[in-house]
């Protein structure tokens, strides 16, 4: 037949035309690969010998794409990377025991929450984080780290937009005519502020916490016990809007260009198992508060 030359065609010649097209280099797909570099050119050659086409132009100073290599090579690579995430999905390592490292904010405030939603055979053990620091010293399989989602050699997923709004106690609420008038409580760390929150409304800036804590947890526990207004983070604290230990004072909204992401390391988990924390954990899923 005529395609009889399409017809098993080995994986590994495939694999070095791939990797040398797209890293535009014999050498470089030898080192990705960790062939030699007369491994990768033998088996393109025999590549070229049953297709019938050659796929490289050979320079003094290097290789380069025909018309028919170049064509061609969008193709290669998508079926290779199809092949390698149906792999990951149906036949990748599947873990029995996570680890999951964030702060104790996050951790009480939005991960527990939605634990409910939690069906999976997997156990998760989760680890308090106080300073983004310490994730330096971590080994935890995942890691929920503040900021706009780039860190190198990891994979990310956005837990939920950061809004920040002035939430007080109705106690404490009901002592004065205007909510500016109330103790400030400040948070410590990456969030934005009070001086923030100024520029945003036009309130007058009143840099001078009465109280500083170094967690939203701690922060929200003292504007419930009335001993102040606090600049919270809205998703953290639902639970206290919900059963209205805490109001709010403003329909406006501070929104954060940084949050909190859940992340991995690359090839870390499994697809499948990355899609099903992350559908888990960010703001898309249910929300057990609602």
């Amino acid at each position: 037949m005529a395609d009889d030359k399409f017809n098993d065609l080995p994986l590994e010649w495939v694999r070095a035309f791939e990797a040398a097209g797209r890293l535009g280099s014999f050498t470089a797909a030898a080192k990705e690969t960790g062939l030699t570099q007369a491994a990768i050119s033998q088996r393109i050659g025999y590549l070229e010998r049953r297709l019938a086409y050659k796929l490289f132009l050979r320079k003094p100073r290097g290789v380069a794409l025909t018309v028919d290599g170049e064509a061609w090579l969008p193709y290669v690579t998508s079926g290779l990377n199809t092949i390698g995430q149906s792999s990951a999905q149906l036949f990748g390592l599947r873990r029995t025991q996570l680890t999951i490292a964030a702060s104790a904010s996050v951790i009480q405030h939005w991960l527990m929450p939605r634990l409910v939603n939690h069906n999976k055979p997997l156990q998760l053990t989760f680890s308090t984080m106080v300073v983004e620091a310490d994730f330096k010293q971590q080994s935890a399989d995942l890691e929920v780290r503040y900021g706009i989602g780039q860190w190198g050699q990891r994979i990310c997923t956005p837990l939920f937009t950061e809004q920040l709004t002035p939430l007080v106690s109705p106690a404490l609420l009901a002592t004065v005519t205007h909510w500016q008038q109330l103790p400030k409580l400040a948070v410590s760390g990456p969030r934005l502020g009070w001086h923030d929150w100024a520029q945003l409304t036009g309130d007058a800036a009143n840099p001078m916490a009465h109280y500083r804590f170094d967690s939203q947890t701690c922060a929200l526990a003292a504007a419930q016990q009335g001993l102040g207004v606090v600049l919270a983070s809205l998703p953290l604290a639902q639970q206290a809007l919900a059963c209205g230990a805490l109001v709010e004072l403003t329909p406006q909204r501070l929104i954060s260009a940084a949050g909190p992401w859940l992340t991995a390391p690359k090839d870390q988990l499994s697809q499948l198992d990355w899609q099903q924390l992350s559908d888990l954990f960010t703001e898309a899923s249910a929300n057990p508060m609602r």
